[in-house]
């Protein structure tokens, strides 16, 4: 394809000179040699290794030290900044330096922007709009991406399906025997933060969770050989659901209010529902590039429904007081929640519960989890047999992380 237009120059010249052809031919030839040319579209980005390699494509962008290059023989490549020695790009780009706090839009004015010239480990700006700022240490070249990305982050919001994150978690056992049982346990936790990357100061962010285990053990009815009675049945049934949803809307980079809801379910605490709607304040105490916590307060309204007795139903004016706390390992994902949920109307009508999470990748977007739910209620109504406080729950399944790109 390289001797394309090479070619059909030389021809349309032979065949002006021998004069074989009218002139609306030698056109025609021109208008097809010219569509050849413009097909070829503008130059693409170019990247030189430090062996001397050099790539053609485009630059996707730079994070932690790497930059994603696609190119069009080999697709994605992820190179260090100490493999590169030139980049060249002749889209427009913003880069973001470590040493400059970029808070908001208001701060857009300070993020260069335009063609990049990356050589001698600095990366020049080139803009049309402004005058060149001075080169940026590569090291302090803390991210990079396109200019309309960050037109996007900067100006609009994401849709209501797009930006979310989280992942979704099954695990079941069955047992066929004498006795036949079955448990099945999963979950779904979503959270959506805007904007959506780690450079600018979050807005909102949005949390919708769902975990729950059923299971029923059977025991068939059979006739007492000796005295003749019939033995009914027998079904022992286990339920635990939780479901809860959360908005943060920050005002500093560490402080938010929120507003929440959550219900609960456990059939083993006698519990039919539990019902939580409230607002409050968080604070983020920790925040680093592998871990971070909140810590929140609420005031809340809670309606408690019990199975066997519905005279204990209560109306409750309380609180919830929790910490989430969560940490990104290599090999382990680790995540843990507490909550103490006291009444201010019926101090003995608190509760508590603790939640902590394994994630183990396993392939791709898999991993192995392994849980435990801790949950105590201090006033369930009195039946038979006696109900207990506490409830344990331990879990495993195979959990699939949901990436959602905006």
């Amino acid at each position: 394809m390289t001797s394309f237009l090479p070619f059909w120059t030389r021809r349309i010249a032979h065949l002006v000179i021998d004069r074989r052809f009218s002139l609306l031919t030698v056109v025609a030839l021109a208008v097809v040699s010219a569509a050849h040319g413009s097909a070829q579209g503008p130059s693409s980005d170019v990247l030189v290794l430090s062996n001397g390699d050099t790539l053609h494509g485009k630059l996707v962008n730079s994070s932690d030290g790497k930059v994603t290059f696609h190119s069009d023989a080999l697709g994605d490549l992820s190179v260090g900044w100490d493999k590169i020695k030139e980049l060249h790009t002749n889209g427009s780009y913003a880069v973001i330096d470590k040493n400059v706090k970029i808070r908001n839009k208001k701060n857009e004015a300070s993020i260069p922007e335009g063609q990049l010239e990356v050589a001698n480990n600095s990366i020049a700006v080139r803009s049309e709009k402004a005058a060149a700022p001075a080169p940026i240490p590569v090291a302090d070249a803390q991210y990079i991406m396109d200019a309309a990305m960050l037109e996007k982050q900067l100006h609009h919001q994401p849709g209501f399906f797009s930006g979310w994150n989280g992942a979704a978690t099954a695990g079941a056992a069955i047992v066929a025997a004498t006795e036949n049982q079955y448990t099945f346990s999963g979950g779904v936790g979503l959270v959506r933060v805007v904007p959506t990357v780690s450079w600018l100061t979050t807005r909102d962010r949005t949390s919708v969770d769902f975990t729950g285990s059923f299971g029923k053990i059977t025991q068939p009815s059979y006739t007492d050989p000796v005295s003749g009675i019939v033995v009914p049945a027998i079904v022992t049934k286990s339920a635990i659901y939780h479901a809860d949803a959360e908005r943060d809307q920050y005002f500093s980079p560490r402080f938010f209010a929120l507003a929440q809801t959550a219900f609960d379910h456990n059939y083993g605490q006698d519990l039919e529902l539990q019902q939580i709607y409230g607002g409050g304040f968080g604070w983020t105490f920790l925040k680093q590039p592998k871990q971070e916590a909140d810590l929140k307060a609420t005031i809340q309204y809670e309606k408690q429904q019990f199975i066997s007795d519905s005279s204990a139903n209560q109306n409750l004016i309380g609180s919830t007081i929790s910490l989430a706390y969560v940490l990104h390992h290599k090999l382990v994902t680790y995540t843990q929640g507490l909550a103490f949920i006291p009444a201010f109307n019926n101090p003995r009508a608190y509760s508590a519960n603790e939640t902590n999470t394994l994630a183990f990748p396993a392939y791709r977007n898999f991993s192995f989890s392994v849980g435990t739910l801790d949950s105590y209620l201090n006033n369930p109504p009195d039946t038979l047999p006696p109900t207990k406080r506490n409830s344990f729950q331990f879990t495993m399944g195979f959990t699939y992380a949901i990436k959602s790109k905006y």
